[in-house]
């Protein structure tokens, strides 16, 4: 949510999926024209789509059933997903003669603070549309209910993102929640209650986004207006010259200066956060007082010694931050720093969408506003999470191990959107810096039916193998 909430909310309603076929076949016809004026994709293609066009047809004679786990890098990627279902299926099926019954169509599962932010319009199509919400940060068995259900029994197989949420990397594969897995054996078992002998799948989706041309000049415009909100003077290419020196063969000059800029931004935004967290709210941080920490480039070795020290200091912000969030809601720290997040997330919601308060108008105006001021101060202390979340999926390596156009923009709009929360902005309305060709890999499905003894066996084992290969599947489409 890009802004502040000052008054009580009523509960969050479950958003139950209502799939219009009406409503399905006016945004198929509408999608090209989305997808040229309203995104940055000017291609989407995609390899071993007649894997997925087979499954399909398995599908629609009740021989499969299938979740398509997609990768989440980007906020596009809901239209790349169209694309391929929509179109590039068809597509292959008509060319390799295989027999589908239309529509093909897929449900999917998203998160329930999306129409928080990007309004009830879009709650509705996407219940529309067959969609699915689920609540992060909790055991909502309702929206656990409804996927289960959709899995198991709905007219057409169901996609989500494994990830949880997108990371801003075309490279890097999040770590993977075990929700999927899970969900995967529920499918098993509930088919065999039911005596029906349909096999369960989990197809891997790969998702990548190449620049169709390097972005150097809106890289730079981006880099120099991200240095003016730092208050940051101009970095001279004179500064250059002792990193020519250390590292004659580190790669093109333009790569590296503005790798300097990008490391200078956040050296320096890391020492302001932690002045800030240090002097306002008390915490046991120490602040660089230089606005460079690293003049290095990485060797070949990867011996990166800058970069190492600047991760630790992101890691130790990153905690304090959560802290501040967490004190307030009287929340242990516990798990990773997106385990976190979403605890925070959940507290933070129960006290702006109250469930104990049947009629918000029915309050006295004392209790109103109480209510009010509880929900202004939790919204207020959720800011420190969603700068934590805008935070994480950063790295030092993931650059200096290769100075591309493409990962120097993905850094660059990270530190945007980190950015555009402190200063109040709109983090969902990111600067498009070029057009973009978007590769998709269909991967080998992967069995849960065949692995059901071993869950039988060890259900939390399974599980995490399941989950571990989904990732191993993901991480080895990715292409460099």
């Amino acid at each position: 949510m890009p802004n502040s909430i000052s008054q009580v909310q009523p509960p969050l309603e479950f958003i139950p999926p209502a799939y219009n076929p009406l409503v399905m076949q006016g945004c198929k016809q509408i999608f090209p024209w989305w997808l040229r004026f309203r995104t940055s994709i000017s291609q989407v293609q995609a390899e071993n789509v007649e894997t997925l066009a087979e499954l399909f047809h398995q599908f629609q004679n009740q021989k499969v059933r299938f979740l398509l786990a997609f990768r989440h890098p980007n906020s596009d990627d809901p239209y790349c997903l169209g694309q391929l279902i929509w179109k590039l299926v068809p597509q292959a099926a008509r060319a390799k003669g295989i027999p589908l019954q239309f529509p093909v169509h897929s449900h999917f599962i998203y998160d329930r603070g999306i129409p928080l932010w990007a309004g009830a319009g879009v709650g509705w199509l996407y219940s529309q549309l067959g969609g699915t919400p689920i609540v992060r940060g909790k055991i909502d068995r309702l929206g656990l209910r409804s996927a289960r259900d959709l899995f198991a029994n709905s007219q057409f197989p169901i996609a989500a993102a494994p990830e949880g949420a997108t990371n801003g990397h075309n490279e890097i594969v999040s770590p993977l929640e075990p929700g999927i897995a899970q969900m995967g054996f529920w499918c098993v078992e509930d088919l065999l209650k039911a005596g029906r002998t349909e096999k369960v799948l989990i197809v891997p989706i790969g998702i990548q986004y190449r620049y169709v041309n390097p972005p150097w000049q809106p890289l730079e415009k981006l880099l120099t207006q991200l240095e003016i909100d730092c208050g940051l003077p101009p970095l001279e290419r004179t500064d250059l010259a002792n990193l020519e020196t250390a590292n004659p063969d580190s790669g093109n000059h333009n790569h590296k200066f503005q790798y300097l800029r990008l490391i200078r931004l956040g050296s320096h935004l890391l020492a302001v956060m932690e002045e800030f967290y240090s002097r306002f709210y008390h915490k046991n941080l120490q602040p660089e007082t230089s606005i460079l920490t690293s003049l290095s480039l990485p060797n070949k070795t990867g011996n990166d010694s800058g970069n190492e020290v600047m991760m630790a200091r992101l890691k130790a912000l990153l905690d304090v931050g959560l802290q501040v969030a967490e004190e307030y809601f009287n929340l242990k720290p516990k798990g990773s720093l997106i385990d976190r997040c979403r605890r925070v997330e959940q507290a933070g919601w129960e006290y702006i969408y109250r469930e104990d308060i049947k009629d918000i108008a029915a309050l006295s105006p004392l209790e109103r506003g109480l209510a009010d001021r509880l929900a202004e101060e939790a919204s207020l202390r959720m800011w420190h999470m969603r700068l934590v979340e805008s935070f994480v999926s950063v790295t030092g390596r993931y650059v200096a191990e290769q100075l591309t156009a493409e990962r120097l923009a993905e850094t660059t709009l990270l530190l945007w959107d980190v950015l555009a929360r402190i200063k109040g902005g709109n983090p969902f309305g990111r600067p498009k810096l070029g057009k973009q060709q978007v590769q998709m890999t269909v991967g080998e499905p992967i069995s849960v039916s065949d692995r059901w003894d071993r869950y039988q066996t060890s259900r939390r084992l399974a599980v995490a193998e399941l989950t571990q290969d989904l990732q191993s599947a993901l991480e080895a489409m990715i292409k460099s």
